[in-house]
């Protein structure tokens, strides 16, 4: 497996001289590690003997993307306007490849509530949602419908926090999620191609995943591959690949899964523009198999195209 999947990073035929736009930056809440991404996808490019430019994806990237004669975008947007579907729809229309999962299945992913709804209708275990009746014990998590990056999320253990939570996730767009908390085991699966790469288990100091612990050094360690009894680890990824086959993706993906104490895998969200910064989940899962970062940056380009409705 190693081997087969380090060789595919290397195919392809796309010209270097047709010049590629790394779309970063951004309007989102996410601005700010778009960018990080971006600068990273853009130097592994250059260094790799591509023709690029770098483009921060504000009102004017369709003029933008014409004047600079793009012909391939790599979509390094994290969050709303970036992930969602919005710039797969302009480059669709504009009839430029673009990498990563189409206009419906980056959409949808970004919707949690809607998601969680197709993961059910395909016998995906996930999180139960809260209906507010108050059947649901504590804890709860709570985090906006339409966000990444863990931002906005909180972990709600007393009744009395629950409102607050439901408040800072509203700060981030008028929809909630407020779903069964799972205590287990933190996982991330990385899907290149339809292919499940190794399992990552994220153990975060300070106890949550958040903003801040994604992004700040030091604060949380990474177990690459996660260790797990082999048909533990053989759920986890077919779970994995079921939620991104259930969404329509395509090229590069990470699906994010908590284990509980129980050993059920329960899918959480996809991220269908996975962070590629150099403390992102995506190139260490990559990593473990043999492909380097400029490897994996040129085989997720290697699958721009168009068409992907």
């Amino acid at each position: 497996m190693k081997t087969e999947i380090a060789k595919a990073a290397n195919t392809g035929g796309l010209s270097k001289k047709k010049k590629v736009g790394v779309l970063m930056g951004g309007v989102s809440e996410e601005r700010e590690i778009s960018l990080r991404t971006g600068t990273a996808v853009l130097n592994a490019l250059l260094d790799l003997g591509y023709t690029v430019s770098a483009i921060d994806a504000g009102a004017d990237l369709p003029a933008r993307v014409a004047e600079e004669g793009i012909k391939t975008a790599f979509i390094a947007l994290h969050g709303r306007f970036g992930e969602d579907g919005c710039v797969q729809g302009l480059l669709e229309v504009m009839g430029i490849p673009y990498t990563g999962s189409g206009v419906r299945a980056s959409s949808i992913a970004m919707d949690k509530l809607t998601a969680k709804k197709i993961f059910e209708y395909h016998g995906i275990r996930t999180p139960k949602l809260s209906t507010g009746t108050g059947k649901f014990k504590l804890p709860l998590m709570v985090k906006p419908a339409g966000q990444g990056s863990a931002i906005g999320i909180s972990v709600v253990r007393k009744k009395a926090g629950l409102k607050a939570a439901v408040t800072a996730a509203k700060a981030y767009g008028s929809g909630v999620v407020i779903e069964e908390f799972i205590e287990g085991r933190e996982l991330t699966v990385a899907v290149l191609d339809k292919e499940a790469l190794p399992v990552i288990e994220i153990r975060p100091k300070g106890g949550l995943y958040d903003y801040k612990a994604k992004y700040t050094s030091g604060m949380t360690d990474f177990v690459v591959p996660a260790k797990l009894k082999k048909s533990a680890e053989a759920e986890v990824k077919r779970q994995a690949l079921l939620a991104y086959n259930a969404l329509g993706c395509s090229g590069a993906a990470r699906v994010d899964i908590m284990l509980s104490k129980r050993g059920l895998p329960y899918v959480l969200e996809v991220n269908t523009v996975p962070g590629l910064t150099e403390l992102s989940l995506f190139p260490k899962a990559a990593a473990a198999v043999g492909i380097t970062y400029k490897g994996l940056v040129e085989r997720m380009l290697m699958g721009a195209s168009t068409g992907k409705f």
